[in-house]
This record gives C-alpha cells, structure tokens and sequence, in this order.
C-alpha cells in the first residue's frame, strides 16, 4: 500500500538561505503531504497537464472524501488537494494510483513537465508522444529519483509559451524537415542559457532525460534544487557537458534568447481553420470562418486557480462527451480537446460562463492570480484572495499576482504587477523577467489599493 509520508524540514531554499540537500527538498507532493493551517495538502503531478476524464473523476473523489471537496491549479499545471484529514494514511494515494496517476512512487514528485496546451489543436505540432516518451523515461531513471520537487522540464511546440516558463530542460519543436533532419527537430535549452542544441526530434525525450541527470551529477555537494541555483562556474559548465553526454557538438549550439513573456490560452474557442494560427486569429477577429463553430478545442480560465465540485463535474462531463481529456494549464486555466459539433462549443461554454468560469478575454478575473493566502497559509499576512476578488475591475493589459509573504508562492513569470502583503501595507511593483520596478506601498484601505493596481495593470 502506498502510505502517505510525513512533510519533511523547512525548504532552505524557499527561506532565502543557502541549499542543501542534507535540509531534505520540502516540495509536497501525492505521497509526501504538507501541513498548512487548513489542513494537509498533497499536490498531484499531471504531466503536460493531460488527464482523461476518469483520472479527472478520481481527482475529484479524492477531494470529496479526504479533503475539502475544492481543486486548486498550480502555476506548473499540476492539482493541489487542501484540507486533507491527516489521518487518512494511504487512503488518497491508492485512490491515485488506481486511477494510474502514481505510476512510480519513487518518482511522483519528479514528474514535473509543463506542454504547450495548444498543441496540435490550433494547426501546431502534436507533443502527444514526445510527452509519452518524457515521463517513461523519467519514471525509468533510478537516477531521475533524486530530482528534487522543484526541478521543472517544459515540452514547447514552438509557439514559446511554455519556453517563457524559465524550464531546467526545454524541449522546442521545429517543424518536419526543420536544419534538413529527416522527420523534424527540436532544440534543447538548459536553464535560462540563450544557445539551444538542435537535435533531431526523435531523440528530444532522452536528451531531455540526459540533461537532468548531468545536472545532477553537476549539483553535487551544492546541494542545487535547479539549474538557477548552481554556483556560476558549475553552471556556465553545464551546457558543455549536457552537449558531451547527449552526443551534440558545441559547434551546433545556435541562438535563441528565451521568450520573456508567456503566452496563455486566451479563454473562448481554439480553432485551427486553413491558414493555421494566423487564420485563427483572423478568425476570431470576425474575418473568416465563425471561430466557435469552427472550434477544435474551447479553452477556460479559473478565477484565482480554485475549482468547486460542480465547475470540476462540468469540465470532466464536457470532456467525457468530446475528446475525453483536459489539459491543466500553468496559467490556472483548463483546455477541453473536441471535436465539437456546429453548437456544442458554444453551449459548453456558455454552461461553464454560468458557473462561474473565465470563457472570453474580457472576463474582469482574466489575469488575476493570488496564493492561498489567509486562513489557509500560517506565513501570510493578509486574506489575499479576498482582496484580490474585491479589487477585480475592468480586464487589465498585464496580468497582477497578490501574494501573501515575501515567498510570492505560485507567482507567474515574464511579466506582471506584484503584489505583496507587508506589514506596512501592500507593496506594487512592475516586474519584467529578472527587472523590476521601483515598487509602491499602499496602505491597506480597500478603495485606495484597488486603484492603484488598476493604474498598474493599465
């Protein structure tokens, strides 16, 4: 039986202090539980976001029964259940593993993989099996068992959204015959570094595979959670011995600065009409085919990352009766695979609009996140999701993040407005990348904050 474990000692990491490994890697994770001020918190692994219907109904009953019914997104795609009773043993996990989301307790927490949500839905490349590939390869690595929770690979289809993610291992995709390779290539980032290594498309997974266990064996006694954590030296090196071990020759490392902004799903449908992507914006600009009709997908966004029982039992039943599957996003948002009939992505999304969901860009929520915040997070200084909710005006052009601490838990990458719950009061800053802003303090009156991070978002 599959028992749950006890959470372990503080992450020095996310304390701001100097890593290391002998302080044990905090991250929870489906057998590894948390303890928060609202309960026991298991987060779930969902590789490239992907569930079928029946996993989707396991999540759920999991929540019903153990925790406290809701499920919230995380800024990697994965499922977090709150409010579990701590006493439930191996009771969540044997759930999820019958539902084949454990398929290696060794391994659950190093099943971190972000895709594209897109792909192969809008006229881009299907990662379907490159995810496939990943996630066996990992789960087969005795090495691979030592990644920490927090070590993330990105899937990328060549659009640059999940490239944006600041990823440990990137995995890009060119098209068919891309730089004369038979049957397609792909380029392989590691870190944040700017050259990529281009290699041929069927041998992405194992490289991607090679590159985490270089990074490994390169942490060493550092105690390194991530490539970003490594000191500067080890981490300059670490690019010419991923190209050693994977067999690319440094003299085939080609340019290609990382994307600064990530691109999420916009809510409404994702259609895919002659043209690819270009006429699917035209279509959705009123020029050509109608886009709902024309709907390959429909994609959803959730308010702050939370999901009721009844959104979640909406989702899964508008899944089960097109394409069987939801794709978690890293944005807290949900794509729903078709095919759909000439009226049935406008009734799903019409059904989900009811419930509460983001289903157009013009949603008041569309780009709103927070932490948990009070009373679930004994760190926080403020209920930040409520703030975030009474703030809630016209949609923004930048996305706000509201945190409850320093740690900024969750918080999205490229670029946003920040802000952060003090003891003086909230402080809004302009974040770009590694630049920010200088920042402003508001003092906690509810009018005066809201304006200021309308003025902001704007």
């Amino acid at each position: 039986m599959l028992a749950a474990m006890p959470d372990s000692a503080p992450s020095p990491l996310s304390a701001g202090g100097t890593p290391s490994r002998s302080g044990g890697d905090a991250c929870p994770g489906s057998l590894r539980l948390h303890r928060a001020d609202d309960g026991a918190l298991a987060r779930v692994r969902v590789p490239g976001g992907v569930l079928s219907a029946d996993a989707a109904d396991a999540l759920l009953a999991v929540a019903d029964r153990f925790g406290d019914g809701e499920l919230h997104l995380t800024s990697r795609g994965n499922v977090q259940l709150r409010g579990l009773d701590a006493e439930c043993g191996g009771g969540p996990a044997e759930l999820l593993a019958a539902a084949g989301l454990l398929p290696s307790a060794a391994h659950e927490r190093a099943r971190n993989i972000v895709a594209s949500p897109l792909a192969g839905l809008d006229g881009s490349p299907s990662l379907r099996g490159r995810l496939s590939a990943l996630d066996r390869l990992v789960c087969g690595s005795a090495a691979a068992a030592a990644l920490s929770g927090r070590f993330l690979f990105a899937l990328d289809d060549g659009r640059g959204d999940v490239d944006a993610l600041g990823a440990d291992v990137t995995l890009i995709s060119e098209g068919p015959g891309a730089a004369g390779v038979v049957g397609g290539s792909c380029l392989l980032r590691v870190g944040a570094a700017d050259e990529v290594f281009r290699l041929p498309a069927a041998d992405g997974p194992r490289a991607a595979l090679l590159a985490a266990e270089a990074f490994l064996r390169a942490a060493g006694e550092s105690g390194a959670w991530r490539v970003k954590d490594l000191p500067d030296a080890v981490r300059a090196a670490l690019p010419g011995e991923v190209a050693r071990v994977v067999g690319a020759a440094a003299d085939e490392a080609v340019p290609r600065p990382r994307p600064r902004t990530a691109g999420a799903p916009e809510p409404g449908p994702v259609t895919a009409p002659a043209g690819g992507a270009e006429a699917t914006a035209a279509a959705r600009a009123g020029s050509g085919a109608d886009p709902v009709a024309a709907a390959r997908a429909i994609s959803v966004g959730v308010p702050l990352g939370r999901l009721t029982p009844r959104q979640w039992r909406l989702l899964t039943e508008t899944a089960r009766r097109h394409g069987n599957e939801l794709r978690l996003t890293p944005w807290r948002g949900i794509v729903v695979p078709g095919p759909f009939g000439p009226d049935g992505a406008a009734e799903a999304l019409s059904t989900l609009a009811a419930a509460g969901l983001i289903t157009g860009p013009d949603s008041p929520w569309t780009g709103v996140g927070a932490c948990i915040g009070r009373p679930g997070c004994a760190k926080s200084l403020a209920d930040v999701r409520a703030e975030a909710g009474a703030a809630v005006g016209p949609a923004g052009r930048l996305p706000v993040y509201w945190s409850g601490c320093e740690r900024r838990c969750g918080h999205p990458h490229g670029e946003w407005i920040d802000v952060v719950a003090t003891s003086e009061g909230h402080r809004i800053s302009h974040v770009r990348g590694e630049l920010r802003d200088p920042p402003k303090t508001v003092r906690d009156h509810p009018a005066a904050l809201a304006a200021a991070v309308a003025a902001a978002r704007a």
